[in-house]
């Protein structure tokens, strides 16, 4: 890391709900998620608002590096339609490389809080980390 975010630094994420990011589109294979009502999904919810934390920690990183989400502990409270628009903000709240963590807010165009946590991440050197996928791979696969 070239820099770091500092407790406070803040950042802020527009995203327009598409309609392939339902409820029933998490898992498509399965009955009981096509059965659910149509609208973002929590799964989804979760990628949105780490979205905004890789957006706020990427600036800091070297180009050998990038980061993977190690804890979410989110609230999802308030359905979201497709074609609704969430305003997410990333708050950095823990900064102690190469762990760092966000207090993540996901607000719709009604004012209402769509869902809110935490999100932690972790910075990895890419290659080193590749190397240990393959590895466990490896024993757990094999060369299927």
């Amino acid at each position: 890391m070239h820099s770091h975010p500092k407790i406070g630094d803040t950042v802020e994420h527009v995203y327009t709900v598409r309609n392939d990011k339902m409820v029933p589109d998490l898992f498509p294979e399965s009955e009981e998620y096509r059965a659910m009502p149509r609208v973002f999904a929590t799964g989804f919810m979760v990628g949105l608002l780490e979205w905004a934390a890789i957006n706020a920690l990427k600036p800091h990183l070297e180009s050998s590096e990038d980061s993977l989400g190690t804890v979410v502990d989110i609230k999802h409270s308030a359905p979201t339609p497709a074609g609704a628009t969430l305003t997410v903000t990333a708050q950095c709240v823990t900064s102690a490389p190469p762990y760092f963590e966000w207090r993540v807010t996901a607000v719709d165009g009604d004012g209402d809080v769509a869902a809110d946590g935490l999100h932690g991440r972790n910075v990895i050197e890419v290659e080193r980390f590749l190397r240990r996928v393959d590895a466990k791979a490896e024993r757990l696969v094999g060369n299927s």
